[in-house]
């Protein structure tokens, strides 16, 4: 009996929990033993292009039925698209379940294959995924499912805009109105590997009106700089009365990070911007020494929506949930899913807005569970229906991405600012929309539920819309 022949590799960042992903492909590779496929390859972590270079190796002049990537930890795309494209044969994404501790997000890896799916769905090539725990023989069965059927991409569940009512047309009509000729600030590129943070200024200002002007990192730094001891010591006293008191936490590293906020501001009051995505790691902290994100929480509480990464369509989804609602919006990741329920988790490192906080004092300051430096917010997403959107240019195409759940009353399920949200629909059936679609990895939040705005908006613009 000829079995398939699967190859295997790990894939892991450094900043992560190191030894716990080391467990946690181990196990994975040792419950790949009960699969009747022969394996090459081995559960050692990959971390960087040089590394899976030489592991890739083993795999010369072997013909592999199915490449299995297991996504030990988060990743950016670049291994995984350099991976795409030098093998004809399928690839697998195997992301694991995090339990929701509360405490540090030691793996991501669920937001890995999110990234890695954008990637390889804009690359055209064939992919399939699982969402298990490594020692969970349910991976087995999926993965035996996927060689016997084949790996490939069901079709695009896109659809044109529902019809809606005329006072949702109305409204959508004001808020395209009231976008366009906005300009909106980038500092710097994106991430590499980071592509669903890239843009087309062109396309993104014949759909919507929205102008992109770019600045770059160190004109940040010289205007945070600037910021005076006087705006300093304000916007340190707004940072305590909404967290507290903040004197345990590294001072010089504290100041560098509130005086993002002044130079922020700078720039935007400088530049006419309604919104500023900002490439905030790893320079932030490496060269200049204190996190981006609770300056950035201020800005959206101001009105003024700050994004990571450089994501700017991330910051027009905010801008236009913004518009929408009247109230702040927050970008995060999903970096957790249930494998059989209803719940997933957003979550970012800690740029929530304060006014998405409980009203019960929890809300507290703290280090970069990563980098190590001050400051970011740390509260769970206060309780209420929310609506979920992302402007995206998954498959190369424009499209406005919609969605709804409940933001839970749970404690919070991973250090930072986060919210467990119950979807509409199932879990999984989420995931498959994440995946089938190569969404982006950030996604919009904003209280209430704007779906029909949201789909009106889509018809004004003439863009399709999937549903989340």
């Amino acid at each position: 009996m000829t079995f398939p022949r699967l190859g295997v590799l790990a894939l892991a960042r450094p900043t992560f929990d190191v030894p716990y992903a080391e467990q946690v492909a181990a196990t994975a590779f040792a419950t790949l033993e009960s699969l009747d496929a022969e394996l090459v390859g081995n559960a050692k972590l990959l971390f960087d292009a040089a590394s899976t270079e030489t592991a890739l190796e083993q795999f010369e002049g072997v013909e592999l039925d199915a490449l299995l990537l297991l996504q030990v930890s988060f990743t950016d795309s670049s291994m995984t698209e350099a991976i795409g494209a030098r093998f004809s044969a399928p690839i697998i994404l195997w992301s694991f379940p995090e339990e929701r501790t509360g405490g540090r997000l030691r793996l991501n890896s669920f937001c890995g294959i999110n990234l890695a799916a954008y990637a390889l769905i804009n690359a055209g090539s064939s992919f399939g995924y699982i969402h298990r725990y490594a020692h969970d023989n349910g991976a087995v069965g999926d993965i035996e499912v996927l060689l016997a059927h084949g790996v490939g991409q069901p079709p695009s569940q896109r659809r044109a805009p529902a019809p809606t009512p005329e006072a949702a047309g109305v409204k959508a009509a004001q808020v395209a109105s009231r976008l366009s000729g906005s300009r909106v600030g980038v500092i710097g590129d994106h991430p590499i590997g980071f592509e669903p943070c890239g843009y087309d200024a062109d396309e993104l200002l014949r759909v919507t009106g929205i102008e992109v002007e770019r600045k770059e990192l160190p004109d940040l730094f010289t205007s945070a700089r600037d910021v005076d001891t006087d705006e300093l010591a304000l916007t340190r006293q707004r940072a305590t009365d909404a967290l507290g008191s903040l004197d345990a936490l590294d001072q010089e590293a504290l100041d560098k990070s509130l005086s993002l906020y002044g130079g922020m501001k700078t720039l935007i009051r400088e530049g006419g911007w309604s919104g500023i995505a900002t490439r905030c790691w790893p320079e932030c902290f490496t060269e200049y020494g204190g996190a981006a994100c609770s300056p950035q929480s201020m800005l959206i509480d101001d009105g003024t929506p700050g994004t990571c990464e450089a994501d700017v369509y991330g910051n027009v989804t905010a801008l236009l949930l913004q518009a929408v609602a009247g109230e702040p919006a927050f970008v995060a990741d999903i970096v957790e899913m249930d494998t059989d329920g209803d719940t997933g988790v957003l979550w970012h490192c800690g740029l929530a807005p304060m006014h998405m906080a409980p009203d019960d004092g929890s809300a507290l300051g703290t280090i970069h569970s990563n980098r190590a430096k001050p400051l970011l917010n740390e509260f769970a997403l206060r309780p209420g229906r929310v609506t979920l959107a992302r402007l995206s240019q998954a498959g190369n195409e424009m499209a406005l991405v919609i969605g709804s759940g409940t933001m839970l009353d749970l404690p919070l399920a991973f250090s930072g600012t986060a919210g467990v949200i119950e979807f509409e629909r199932p879990a999984p059936e989420v995931t498959a929309t994440i995946m089938r679609e190569g969404l982006e990895h950030h996604y919009g939040i904003v209280y209430g539920d704007y779906r029909t705005e949201l789909e009106a908006l889509a018809e004004y613009w003439n863009i399709p819309v999937i549903d989340l």
